[in-house]
């Protein structure tokens, strides 16, 4: 997040730890969660991106009931892009043994809809996960106000 006027040291330092603090709090609510609707994969989405001020693309790692192994940001990009490779989906799916993920990333201009670009990613990282046999459940994109699945429109 940006500051309309430069932080202190202490400032800066009391935000980190509560960063931190959330964090670990948010980890430990989310291990015991089943993503299997997609409100709720949604709001986790939402909750862990919307706010931030660049793209980020992240990853929600399942076992085969849906429950959550782990939540990776996987790549970070500019205001309005994020290059993102679909091989380190695949790895990174693998060192979880992961059953099933569920992508989602954030549109910092607060727009929930999903461009041309989002909807092509999404059939590479189906394309790509498929081959290992891990299921591609939803793709969101979130913003402060809500988010998109892209499941729920039929692009997964």
């Amino acid at each position: 997040m940006r500051f309309p006027v430069p932080l202190s040291d202490a400032e800066q330092k009391l935000l980190l730890r509560a960063e931190a603090l959330l964090t670990r709090c948010h980890n430990r609510i989310s291990e015991a969660t089943t993503l299997s609707d997609p409100s709720t994969a949604g709001k986790l989405f939402q909750m862990r991106l919307g706010a931030h001020d660049r793209e980020i693309f992240s990853v929600a790692f399942l076992d085969t009931r849906h429950r959550l192994i782990a939540f990776e940001d996987l790549h970070a990009g500019t205001v309005d892009g994020c290059e993102v490779h679909p091989r380190v989906v695949v790895q990174r799916a693998l060192v979880h043994n992961a059953a099933a993920i569920i992508l989602g990333h954030n549109h910092p201009s607060g727009s929930l809809e999903p461009s041309a670009a989002d909807r092509a990613l999404t059939q590479r990282c189906k394309g790509a996960v498929n081959l290992v046999d891990i299921r591609l459940l939803d793709h969101f994109v979130v913003g402060t106000t809500g988010y998109t699945s892209m499941a729920a429109r039929g692009w997964v």
